[in-house]
């Protein structure tokens, strides 16, 4: 996997976690409710939601993570398979949450731009 691939998936990762960060414990927030668009009246109904898609992308994260490590070592195949599947899924929530809430375009694209580019720079340059 080439060396852009794997800077874009790290900071991709990084992306994420904060994003965890922020759903699973600020996303009460009225700051952030143009990013979670959780009106203030909802935010007690969706807190378990808000939540747990928080610790979905924690756990994406450190999928990538992991899969970076792995590249380092003669377990690459595995890596490679950990982060082009973290990409790949990750392009498809993406669109997924367009189509769901077109409102969500910011966040959509942030989810499935980083993504698409690592899949296409590994393969347009392996």
């Amino acid at each position: 996997m080439n060396l852009l691939s794997q800077i874009i998936t790290g900071i991709y990762a990084l992306v994420l976690i904060a994003v965890f960060v922020m759903e699973a414990f600020f996303y009460h927030r009225q700051e952030l409710y143009k990013f979670t668009r959780i009106e203030p009246e909802n935010v007690d109904a969706l807190r378990v939601s808000a939540i747990n898609i928080g610790f979905y992308n924690l756990t994406y994260a450190l999928g990538l993570i992991t899969g970076l490590v792995l590249l380092q070592t003669e377990w690459t195949e595995a890596g490679r398979a950990l982060v082009l599947f973290g990409c790949a899924a990750h392009v498809l929530l993406g669109i997924v949450l367009y189509i769901s809430e077109r409102r969500l375009w910011p966040g959509a694209l942030l989810q499935s731009l980083p993504p698409m580019i690592v899949l296409v720079a590994y393969w347009t340059w392996g």
